[in-house]
């Protein structure tokens, strides 16, 4: 299976944010391209956001070239496998954090913000990745800094649709826990 279709079947069994769903796979139904970088309408990238549920921390990452506090992820590449091989990969690499987990389920949320040309759009699908017990992040090429924040910390430091994704993940992991 490509990734492509795996985005699809993704995105065909994500219930929530209907309309932003529906606008991700009617991209992919036009854009056989629209998983990779090249693809000058959008492309979908693939996050993680690395959570500490015994702490009630996430790890966010400075961004290099954006200047903004974030989740981890990026760009699909050839040899993931599937989108949630994508943001642990990403999560993994960004976060120098080995043994990472996603949390069950699929991703926690989607989130669609322009970018400079000669793309427009990252169609971005988001996963939680859980630490495990003592972990130790080590700072990558692509980020200025890397620190971990406390869940009240987050509205302080970092913007709206990162404030979204850790009460969406916050909220996953409740009900993953029940």
């Amino acid at each position: 299976m490509s990734l492509h279709d795996d985005a699809v079947l993704v995105l065909k069994d994500y219930e929530d944010q209907a309309e932003l769903r529906q606008l991700y796979l009617d991209h992919l139904n036009r854009h056989p391209d629209g998983m990779w970088k090249a693809c000058e309408a959008g492309h979908l990238t693939a996050s993680a956001l690395v959570i500490d549920p015994e702490r009630g921390q996430v790890l966010l990452t400075l961004h290099k070239k954006l200047g903004m506090w974030l989740q981890m992820g990026g760009h699909c590449e050839p040899g993931d496998a599937t989108l949630a091989a994508a943001a642990l990969r990403e999560a993994t690499e960004e976060s120098g954090i080995e043994g990472l987990a996603l949390l069950q389920g699929g991703p926690v949320a989607l989130d669609r913000h322009p970018i400079p040309a000669p793309c427009h759009w990252h169609l971005d699908v988001q996963y939680a990745a859980l630490a495990p017990g003592g972990s130790v992040e080590a700072i990558s090429d692509e980020s200025l800094d890397l620190r971990w924040f406390d869940y009240a910390q987050v509205p302080d430091v970092a913007d709206e649709s990162v404030v979204r994704l850790v009460e969406r993940t916050r909220a996953a992991l409740e009900r993953a826990s029940l």
